[in-house]
């Protein structure tokens, strides 16, 4: 019999229909020679480093580096019972064969491995390899097990890959938290990922804007445009020499242009783009992604090939005729699927493109969830696209001759929609401009020698823009590039992370509270752009994970050796202790929390500021404090808070219900007025309201 481990429970319900396995137990379904059983996603972790050693509970850099060998795992919190269920099932006298059908990718492989291992199962190993969850594919991938050593290059790739990051990240972050008195996450990734948008932050709060002009001249209810003025006054002489001059069609351009079908999917062009349509950050996208995946209505989304492999070409016809049938596509105009350029098959590594799948001819697509429903159809968009011909369109260049100086109109002539006709639809039907809209259009049928006369001459005043804040499309799209100059071209794996952990590295730095969202945009805080200040530039720089990637497709290939990979980062680590021992007194300084002004003293008018104990004045020479545990308050079973501060320094006043009277030992309500007699504390006073007259007109 054989135990075939999945990476989740939805999956292995689907893995589970599609055999004919239909017996349901606790932690599995049985039937058919078959046991289906799941994990939840990590269910064993590397150990803490307070696991090896009590005394690294409390971070101290003399107790750095932290280099454990060997590496412990222990069960992941909360998923203990799992992982027991799991290792229960392989002890299974019936069980003869355990199956990895993990996510099929390096970390899918890491996930078994580990439960594997910490089961002590020494039962031999077949791998399921699918990037789909239909039905035919899972038959099909089961018919075609392959056996698990042919995937131990790939395990020892992933496990190198986990030990480097928590031997890194546990060290610098150690090290430089106790440095400079505040947590400081430090990643291979997410801090390269925080150093370019500080860097960005940096440029755009550094741009001096710059004024210039241009001279444009009306031509036939075109406009020709001249070359930049930055003097307004040179711009005012080209105008005075033109106007109501005699302008000369000096030459006509035109060109044949041809934009090809855009490549299909991969995770983050996904991410990128449902980030520009809709809003959603990477995280929302890829959990909308793998809901439909689990729905057997995408292929497999942790992929970062935009391609498909040549043997695809049927079924992928067969999809593009579904989708031509999914509303808002229904109403393109017929096409001829053009298959043939969306495979490659050098192009894909662990998986192809993401494509929609046979399933949707019978799901209800409209009864989809909002999100899921968005992304599904954005997916179909691009495989439409992606199989249409390609658009076709002239440009025209326009070249002028007025007063001495030469002017350029330029349009646009569209011979054939193409696959922008696709994009138009559903840009429509999503209520949305069109991408090009904006651009040059149609320019009347100029010759070379026409001559325009009394033409019209007028000045434009234009400013330099700073860069734009990164917006997860543009921050995703940074990350795949990141280093990219610096990697082989036969590298598995390019940029920052991989399209399955940029997202999760985005959320890190904002929970971390070193990037926060404004609207669309990120953007860096004061303690995220001080880290990336204070850090080594190997740290911060995209060169360490080129190096890794690098090193670490070659050991899943078998190419490198996984010891001195591990060798070579823990010689790195202890070079980056030994380096960074102590900072300066002003360095220290740099991730003091910022104080939140509560108010204004009311004798100096300086900021007050909350502290533990008590709200101050920022000016140490006056020496406004209100205590929060002052005897007057404390008299009365309360404690000064900072709205009843705020209300006091702002309106001499606050509002307190519930306080304590010891001598009728009951409670009240009263105002507590702020009365500053300028002595050396600040005093207060009760004022009661004033009670109702009664029925009898008694008060």
């Amino acid at each position: 019999m054989k135990l075939v481990i999945c990476e989740k429970p939805s999956v292995a319900k689907s893995i589970a229909s599609a055999l004919g396995v239909t017996s349901r137990a606790d932690g599995f379904y049985e039937g058919n020679d078959l046991i289906v059983s799941w994990c939840v996603g990590h269910l064993v972790s590397p150990l803490d480093a307070a696991g090896y050693d009590e005394h690294f509970k409390k971070w101290r850099y003399d107790d750095l580096p932290i280099l454990p060998e060997p590496f412990r795992y222990v069960a992941a919190p909360g998923k203990e019972n799992v992982l027991h269920n799991l290792r229960s099932l392989m002890e299974r006298p019936d069980v003869d064969t355990v199956v990895n059908a993990c996510d099929a990718g390096r970390e899918g492989e890491l996930i078994f491995r580990l439960v594997y291992e910490m089961a002590g199962c020494h039962k031999p190993i077949l791998r399921l390899w699918i990037s789909s969850m239909e039905d035919t594919a899972i038959r099909e991938g089961f018919s075609e097990l392959r056996p698990g050593a042919e995937y131990e290059a790939l395990y020892q790739s992933a496990l190198c890959r986990q030990k480097a990051d928590w031997l890194v990240g546990i060290n610098a972050t150690r090290l430089f938290s106790v440095l400079y008195h505040r947590t400081l996450n430090v990643g291979r990734v997410q801090t390269p990922t925080l150093a370019m948008l500080a860097e960005r932050d940096a440029r755009i709060n550094g741009f001096q804007k710059e004024k210039y002009h241009h001279v444009r001249l009306k031509v036939d209810g075109a406009e020709a445009v001249s070359e930049k003025f930055t003097s307004q006054e040179d711009a005012q002489a080209v105008r005075e020499a033109c106007q109501n001059g005699q302008a000369v069609c000096t030459s006509v351009i035109r060109e044949q242009k041809k934009e090809q079908p855009p490549k299909l999917y991969d995770l983050t062009t996904l991410q990128r783009e449902a980030n520009r349509m809709f809003g959603y950050t990477a995280k929302q996208t890829l959990d909308y992604a793998q809901s439909l995946y689990e729905k057997k209505l995408l292929t497999y989304p942790w992929t970062d090939s935009r391609y498909l492999t040549s043997d695809m070409a049927e079924t992928a016809s067969c999809v593009i005729g579904l989708t031509a049938k999914v509303p808002p596509f229904d109403g393109c105009a017929s096409f001829f699927p053009l298959v043939e350029g969306m495979a490659s098959d050098k192009d894909v590594s662990d998986h192809h493109a993401i494509i929609p799948t046979m399933e949707m001819e019978k799901a209800d697509i409209g009864a989809l969830p909002v999100g899921e429903r968005n992304v599904f159809l954005l997916v179909c968009c691009k495989l439409l696209c992606a199989a249409a011909e390609p658009h076709v369109y002239e440009t025209v260049t326009a070249s002028f001759e007025c007063g001495g100086h030469s002017f350029t109109a330029k349009g646009k002539h569209v011979l054939s929609e193409g696959w922008r006709e696709i994009d138009r639809i559903f840009r429509s039907f999503l209520k949305e401009k069109q991408a090009d809209e904006g651009s040059a259009g149609d320019l009347p049928d100029f010759f070379e020698g026409q001559t325009f006369e009394n033409v019209e001459a007028v000045i434009t005043e234009h400013f330099t823009s700073p860069p734009k804040p990164f917006t997860e499309d543009t921050l995703l799209a940074a990350m795949e590039r990141a280093g990219r100059e610096d990697i082989p071209d036969d590298a598995e794996r390019r940029g920052l992370g991989t399209p399955a952990t940029r997202a999760a590295v985005i959320e890190k730095l904002v929970s971390a509270g070193f990037v926060e969202r404004k609207g669309k945009s990120l953007i860096p805080t004061k303690a995220g752009i001080n880290l990336v200040a204070v850090l080594p530039e190997p740290l911060a720089s995209p060169m360490l994970t080129a190096e890794w990637e690098q090193r670490l497709t070659a050991i899943a290939k078998g190419e490198a050796d996984p010891a001195d990979f591990l060798d070579g980062i823990r010689e790195m680590v202890r070079e980056l202790v030994a380096t960074y021992s102590q900072v300066s007194e002003e360095g220290q300084k740099l991730f003091a929390p910022e104080k939140e002004v509560i108010g204004v003293c009311p004798r100096c008018g300086k900021p007050v500021y909350e502290g533990k104990k008590n709200f101050c004045c920022s000016d140490r020479a006056c020496g406004v404090v209100l205590w929060k545990n002052d005897r007057f308050w404390t008299s009365r079973k309360k404690e000064l808070t900072k709205k009843m501060a705020a209300d006091l320094l702002k309106k001499g006043r606050t509002n307190v219900k519930g306080m304590w009277s010891e001598k009728k030992g009951a409670a009240y309500d009263a105002a507590v007025i702020l009365d500053d007699t300028g002595g050396k504390y600040i005093n207060f006073k009760l004022e009661f309201p004033k009670r109702k007259a009664g029925a009898d007109g008694r008060k």
